[in-house]
């Protein structure tokens, strides 16, 4: 499938790579159907919207920033995703690249995804250490 995306111009996508929000994504909520990209910056990624090449959203692995990040969400919110137990749940967070160069991380409003049917959306975490706006720091993993 061919895709027009923000940051790469028409690219071929496998149709592994889609990912449906049945709801949308807050603000976006007229848009259901996207693919998920790898970055040419690791660790980053893509959100590109299928539809309107004008929506992307750039995604991080929240975990990279805040190693004690915890997305604590209704059981019966996820399952309705398919999401049964954690191991089928992946969970990005979106950046914000600021004017200035800066970048923000929102670990308030998570995207989760279910790994196997690739149904995804928005959660809003109540637990107020998380806001929308948290200063992206990428931690160094060391095995």
């Amino acid at each position: 499938m061919e895709v027009l995306t923000k940051a790469y111009g028409q690219v071929e996508i496998d149709e592994k790579q889609k990912i449906v929000f049945p709801e949308g994504l807050y603000g976006f909520e007229n848009i259901k159907d996207f693919v998920f990209i790898a970055a040419e910056q690791a660790p980053f990624f893509y959100l590109q919207s299928i539809t309107d090449k004008d929506v992307a959203f750039i995604l991080i692995d929240p975990f990279l920033s805040c190693p004690d990040y915890e997305v604590d969400i209704d059981n019966e919110e996820i399952a309705a995703i398919g999401i049964h137990a954690p191991e089928d749940a992946l969970v990005f967070a979106i950046v914000t690249i600021r004017p200035d160069g800066t970048m923000t991380v929102n670990l308030q409003g998570p995207l989760v995804i279910d790994r196997k049917s690739k149904v995804g959306r928005q959660a809003i975490l109540s637990d107020p250490r998380w806001k929308t706006q948290h200063k992206l720091e990428i931690i160094e993993k060391t095995c």
